[in-house]
């Protein structure tokens, strides 16, 4: 294993954007370990892309207790990074995850129970040899637990000092809502919500999110904005290319690259090009536009390709025309399942 440095001038790569009406400052691009950082791919790459993330400016690495393959592979793998590389630069960075999502078979291995969420915290730090992390997420509502249990589980993680702020993740706006303001009678304020948000994927505007968001003072930190590889030139011809997502995930099959979706990536890619760009760039340039979005999560397979995408960071903003070139394209549910 080579030895790593930090690159000096990893603070002066991306801009910072404020989380709602807190002090916290997150990288406009944060870096996702959803994918490909489980014990299917080999360690030295994630190490590779990851090392190369920070010194790129990124600061903020999400992982969730569901991240892998198996389950709690990613936080395992991040917390050998931490020991053999980042640790000494622990302060400057900002480590989130999650527990909500069903990670086994147990009642208690999934929801939004105390016994869920906090025994899935203990656990995570274990896997990351943390004594806290900055973000603790609840993954997803749990309808069958009143949201009061939730939220206290939320608050004391904060009081125990094992987490130092709390957020959200794919709720509806009148439940983040009422979240947001359980959490700030008990003096632990929501700092962040976390939605899936696309050009293909316009949940957020059509119901509200984002004004819901800015009026609880809650930042936005979105992911799949590349909507599973859609939103990139890998699908353009119809064809799906071996070991590509569309090949291999739960969230994505070749049966959703359909006529319509070729018609319509093909124009914003189009577009993408007359900017000088890539249809991945327009794609994360897009949504990084609404001043709601505080960071856009992404991952990546390669060095090169996480350089690519953070090159749209440079482009020169989008004008009224293509604004509206791309809402005549991007189709909300275009090659998406939504429910």
């Amino acid at each position: 294993m080579t030895t790593w440095t930090a690159s000096d001038d990893r603070f002066d790569r991306l801009p910072l954007r404020r989380a709602g009406r807190s002090g916290l400052l997150l990288p406009a691009v944060s870096f996702g370990l959803w994918q490909k950082f489980g014990d299917r791919h080999p360690y030295e790459t994630q190490r590779e892309i990851l090392l190369a993330a920070f010194d790129l400016g990124i600061t903020h690495f999400d992982i969730a207790n569901r991240y892998g393959p198996p389950h709690r592979a990613a936080e395992k793998n991040f917390g050998r990074l931490l020991r053999e590389d980042l640790g000494g630069h622990r302060e400057e960075i900002v480590v989130s995850t999650k527990a909500g999502n069903p990670i086994g078979r147990s009642p208690y291995l999934v929801g939004g129970s105390r016994k869920s969420l906090l025994g899935s915290l203990d656990h995570s730090l274990r896997d990351l040899g943390l004594d806290y992390v900055d973000i603790f997420y609840s993954h997803s509502p749990d309808l069958n637990t009143p949201l009061e249990e939730t939220v206290s589980a939320l608050v004391d993680a904060v009081r125990q000092g094992k987490a130092l702020y709390v957020g959200i993740s794919n709720y509806s706006a009148e439940r983040a809502h009422e979240a947001a303001e359980l959490l700030r009678a008990a003096g632990v304020p929501l700092l962040v919500h976390q939605p899936r948000y696309s050009i293909f994927d316009r949940r957020i505007e059509r119901e509200d999110i984002l004004g819901q968001s800015a009026r609880d003072g809650v930042g936005l930190v979105t992911y799949s904005p590349l909507a599973q590889g859609l939103l990139t030139d890998k699908y353009l011809t119809g064809l799906v290319p071996a070991g590509a997502r569309a090949e291999q995930s739960d969230f994505l099959s070749p049966d959703d690259i359909t006529a319509d979706y070729r018609t319509r990536a093909a124009a914003l890619d189009a577009l993408a090009r007359e900017r000088g760009q890539s249809l991945a760039q327009l794609a994360l340039q897009w949504v990084l536009r609404r001043p709601e979005v505080t960071s856009a999560l992404v991952g990546a397979s390669s060095v090169d390709q996480l350089r690519h995408n953070l090159a749209a960071l440079d482009a020169a903003p989008l004008t009224d025309a293509e604004l509206a070139s791309v809402d005549e394209h991007g189709v909300h549910g275009t090659g998406l399942r939504l429910k």
